[in-house]
């Protein structure tokens, strides 16, 4: 029998019965296998081969980046990276999937989503830098990314902040009458924090047009899943919180693609938050401050491997005609050469003076900031050889 009360229709019984985890059956979705090949009993999506390539070359490039700057770090040529070696299918084939007028909110290993709406390498290295060209002054840690022009939300330190901020951006999309929603992305560690648990409610008692995409890659910095939580990953909490919710071979360009366009297609004609959990694997350091030989074995990360997206993906298009052996190469010369020069001329601009510490706060600076700065640069003075020679410059 059915009774009606504040959950809606709910299935009564008389007897005290148990609803266990393993009930909740959530299938993954996977339409490439591991060595590249699409399952017999899949469907390729609609993907052109001008963006099927465009979406892999911005995984290379995302790659190549990605090694080029922790060996910078590794050179002390700048102070903290965080890699998405392993991740790119996640983040790239559902930035592919997405208008341009979406806005993403990210966590910090996007930088492939960035990439993919046309940032530059320039642009990258200026805000690693931290130099004169960098939009955010410098104010920022390396790898803190943002674009107004391209609808990136700027990155902030703080872990899952990003959540419910998504879902209030996403509802003044909807009642501005936008047809763009919000995307944002974090890491399964980050739903363990309150915002997500916040965002998620939020945007669903509002009808918030926002695709919630969690990059379960494994690892909360060391922290083992299996570890964090007991239940069936975070697609599981998607339901509980009235989320449509899509599980995803995160390895898969193929598959995050097709469930993005789902996702998004959802969101917007039901003007409903959609979770999309991609499961992954983290092949690189959580960043270059981690040692991930102090709690996971090479042989883990080698079967890790063997599922590498960039290649599985390559596979595919090869298959298809879309890409030659050559013309791959000649792209990877290519952007080796040009990240290697945007990074030696990023460091080359001088950065921001320290004085510029203190401006875009208030509309007139205060006088207990003024004396602040006064009292910095006084230390700055007494000890020049210890800083830059532009910091103790002041504005005209």
């Amino acid at each position: 029998m059915n009774d009606r009360n504040h959950l809606g229709n709910v299935s009564v019984t008389h007897e005290v019965r148990i609803i266990e985890n393993g009930l909740l059956d959530i299938p993954m979705l996977a339409i490439l296998d591991a060595d590249g090949n699409i399952y017999p009993d899949a469907s390729e999506p609609a993907l052109r081969q001008e963006l099927a390539v465009k979406m892999y070359h911005t995984m290379l490039y995302t790659r190549m980046l990605d090694e080029r700057m922790v060996a910078a770090q590794r050179q002390g040529r700048i102070s903290f990276y965080l890699a998405s070696t392993g991740e790119e299918a996640a983040v790239v084939g559902s930035a592919a999937a997405l208008s341009d007028k979406d806005m993403i909110m990210s966590q910090y290993r996007e930088q492939g989503a960035l990439a993919f709406r046309g940032y530059t390498s320039a642009q990258f290295m200026n805000q690693m830098f931290s130099n004169r060209l960098d939009p955010n002054k410098g104010r920022q840690m390396p790898i803190h990314y943002g674009d107004k022009t391209l609808n990136f939300m700027t990155i902030s330190s703080p872990l899952g902040t990003q959540i419910p901020q998504a879902a209030g951006y996403a509802y003044g999309q909807k009642l501005q009458g936008n047809d763009a929603l919000t995307i944002c992305y974090f890491g399964e560690g980050a739903a363990s924090e309150g915002d997500f648990h916040a965002g998620l409610n939020m945007a669903a008692v509002l009808n918030c047009p926002v695709i919630f995409f969690c990059r379960n890659n494994g690892y909360a910095i060391s922290t083992p899943a299996e570890e964090q939580f007991a239940g069936d990953g975070i697609a599981s909490r998607g339901i509980g919180y009235g989320v449509r919710t899509i599980r995803v071979d995160g390895n898969d360009p193929l598959a995050v693609y097709s469930a993005t366009v789902k996702a998004r297609e959802l969101a917007l004609s039901s003007l409903q938050p959609v979770l999309i959990e991609a499961m992954t694997y983290r092949l690189a350091a959580h960043s270059t401050s981690d040692d991930p030989s102090g709690y996971r074995s090479k042989k883990e990360e080698e079967k890790w491997r063997l599922k590498d997206p960039l290649q599985r993906f390559k596979v595919w298009l090869s298959n298809k005609g879309w890409l030659a052996e050559a013309d791959t190469e000649d792209f990877l010369k290519t952007v080796r050469s040009d990240i290697l020069d945007a990074l030696k001329t990023a460091e080359k601009v001088p950065v921001n003076p320290i004085s510029d510490i203190v401006e875009d706060v208030y509309s007139e600076v205060p006088w207990h900031l003024q004396a602040q700065r006064e009292a910095l640069l006084v230390h700055i003075k007494r000890y020049p050889d210890k800083y830059p020679k532009t910091a103790g410059e002041v504005n005209k």
